[in-house]
């Protein structure tokens, strides 16, 4: 039979009442003759509860034993909706990652999925199990520990199963209806996409949007793997939601796609740096060694040999920056006057495919901003993206103002 992949985050199994709502679309799904591998994340604030558990027995624990337990939360709704399945008459059981068993590599809390063997389930398939309901988020190292693969890691779970058994498609239930062409709470004239590009939504969902992890969408256009993100609030429908798919797989679409945002950057500058050949290696090595995700970087013009250096990170991480380029000027690995952090920035972003084939993006982008009194701190682009450091303070204004600049309430 096809296999179709489901997995359901936290707030659709938040209680006993949600997981019996989300049983009943799983058993919809059997009924039209899929076997189905149902990916569930822990109930709604679980996580946080045993991580904050964890902590506050051992600030610097050992990280397997934090897998161990932070990893608990999704067997209990596992278990828990394999016997709502039960109840239903549908043949389910639960699977915890180790069983199936989803292999990773020893980066304890950060894991990466080495290899998902098909032969156990697909065996429970054969013998009449029609719904495996695996614990999203987890797996198993080389050395027999529980790993975990970090925050929002069950939609790297959906996704890597859906690959794995060549899956129809891979459902993700949120609690949005979803992908917007901009967050709706800033924007109320944002509008739900029918369809995105892999592409696309990678670069929103690195810029800020929520709805999807990183590595799932990654994965998932490695892997040619259809998404489709849809709430499981709603009522069921095969044109539900938005699905994230191959370019070639969308008739067409608007230059812009989507304004995406993030409120958590900070701007750093190195004031007066010595402009020599592997200056920019000197500074990045100790922040990429000291695990500081640099984003944007601007290298002003040289004047007597001395130039600034500004680079953009998240705010929780500046003061692991400040550390590390501090130790590095100690070491006598870079020199330089001063280091400046802005940490009231946001980043605000326009995406879309459809910047490859049509100049002038950048252009409205500017005057836009312009034309509202926001001034651009730092400019990055890639061939389907332009982002911009501004004020925190504008952020909102900014968001609204881009959204009705390109007309992404309307259809293309």
């Amino acid at each position: 039979m096809p296999i179709l992949v489901m997995k359901f985050g936290g707030t659709s199994v938040a209680n006993i009442d949600r997981i019996r709502r989300a049983a009943k679309r799983v058993g919809v799904e059997v009924a039209k003759g899929y076997d189905v591998i149902v990916i569930v994340s822990a109930m709604s604030g679980k996580t946080n509860e045993l991580v904050g558990w964890v902590n506050e027995i051992s600030p610097f624990h050992d990280a397997r034993e934090h897998d161990a337990v932070v990893s608990s939360g999704e067997n209990v709704t596992a278990g828990l909706m394999a016997l709502t399945l039960q109840e239903m008459d549908v043949p389910a059981r639960s699977w915890q990652g180790w069983q199936v068993p989803l292999r990773t590599n020893s980066a304890h809390s950060a894991a990466r999925i080495e290899e998902i063997p098909t032969t156990n389930i697909t065996a429970k398939f054969r013998e009449g199990m029609r719904v495996a309901v695996i614990a999203g988020f987890q797996g198993i190292s080389s050395e027999g520990r529980i790993t975990t693969l970090g925050r929002g890691g069950s939609d790297t779970s959906a996704v890597a199963f859906a690959a794995a058994f060549g899956a129809e498609r891979c459902d993700i239930y949120t609690d949005v209806d979803g992908v917007y062409t901009t967050d709706p709470r800033i924007s109320p004239r944002a509008r739900k996409l029918d369809r995105i590009a892999f592409e696309e939504m990678l670069e929103l969902a690195s810029l800020g949007a929520k709805v999807l992890q990183t590595r799932s969408v990654e994965l998932a256009m490695r892997y040619n793997v259809k998404l489709r993100v849809l709430s499981s609030f709603e009522e069921p429908s095969d044109t539900a939601g938005t699905l994230v798919c191959a370019e070639e797989e969308i008739m067409e679409s608007k230059v812009v796609s989507g304004i995406a945002y993030s409120r958590d950057e900070a701007k750093m500058t190195l004031i007066s740096v010595a402009d020599r050949p592997g200056i920019a290696a000197a500074i990045f090595g100790p922040l990429s060694e000291a695990g500081v995700n640099v984003d944007m970087i601007i290298q002003n013009i040289a004047e007597e040999g001395r130039t600034d250096m500004t680079f953009s990170c998240p705010t929780d991480q500046v003061k692991r920056a400040e550390k590390a380029l501090r130790d590095a000027k100690e070491a006598g690995q870079i020199n330089y006057h001063d280091l400046i952090a802005d940490t009231d920035v946001a980043k605000v972003s326009a995406v879309g495919i459809g910047m490859r084939s049509q100049s002038g993006v950048a252009a409205r982008m500017f005057k836009t901003l312009s034309d509202e009194g926001i001034n651009i701190k730092v400019i990055a682009t890639s061939e389907i993206k332009i982002s911009v450091l501004i004020d925190r303070k504008y952020m909102e204004l900014a968001v609204q103002a881009l959204h009705d600049a390109f007309e992404l309430d309307k259809l293309a």
